[in-house]
């Protein structure tokens, strides 16, 4: 029986590049080089860094928004409330005009008119308080510069000093702003009129 030809006789063995000791890397395996998990690492932590700058950046836009839709519906009012109040401030005269009419027909024969008048100028002073006008407290009151405004002094023993003894005009505010001080006269004592004298000199 023939002997197999050795390698002498032209066989040889094929080297695969495998270390049969299992040292090398077998590509086909799903074992990433150590480089590659750094390398993938740090991308995650560069895009979680990145998604939490967007969200942070989406909550101060969200803030934003908020704010700014805030500010325009208060600004809104804030104009609706100037046109009332200009509005409010046109009509203070017309107020004026039916309390001289009030005043100037004392007769009994205008009484029916002068019902018709006071309805129709309550009707007009219903509406105005609705949209927040109010009559400025003056009459029995302390004088105070902030709501009245005094163009006359008169000495009296009987009203301490500063006393409102008489409203010349109503004065009107307007949620709480002075449209028109009440004109009034103030009491004064005569000790106090020549204090007063004496710290105008």
């Amino acid at each position: 029986m023939a002997e197999p030809k050795r390698e002498e006789d032209g066989i040889f063995s094929i080297d695969d590049g495998r270390d049969e000791s299992g040292a090398g890397a077998d590509p086909l395996s799903g074992d990433p080089p150590a480089g590659a998990e750094t390398g993938i690492a740090a991308e995650l932590a560069r895009l979680r860094a990145e998604k939490e700058e967007l969200l942070q950046t989406l909550v101060r836009r969200q803030a934003d928004f908020e704010n700014f839709k805030k500010r325009t519906e208060r600004d809104r009012h804030e104009e609706a409330r100037r046109g009332v109040e200009r509005l409010v401030l046109d009509m203070i005269p017309v107020l004026d005009a039916f309390d001289r009419a009030l005043q100037g027909h004392d007769d009994p024969s205008y009484e029916e008119y002068r019902k018709g008048v006071i309805l129709i100028r309550k009707q007009l002073w219903d509406s105005l308080t609705r949209h927040g006008l109010q009559r400025v407290e003056a009459a029995g009151k302390m004088f105070d510069p902030n709501f009245h405004q005094a163009i006359e002094r008169v000495e009296s023993s009987e009203y301490p000093d500063g006393f409102v003894v008489d409203v010349f005009q109503d004065g009107y505010q307007f949620h709480g702003r002075v449209l028109r001080p009440a004109i009034v006269r103030v009491a004064v004592h005569p000790g106090g009129a020549q204090a007063s004298n004496m710290g105008e000199n």
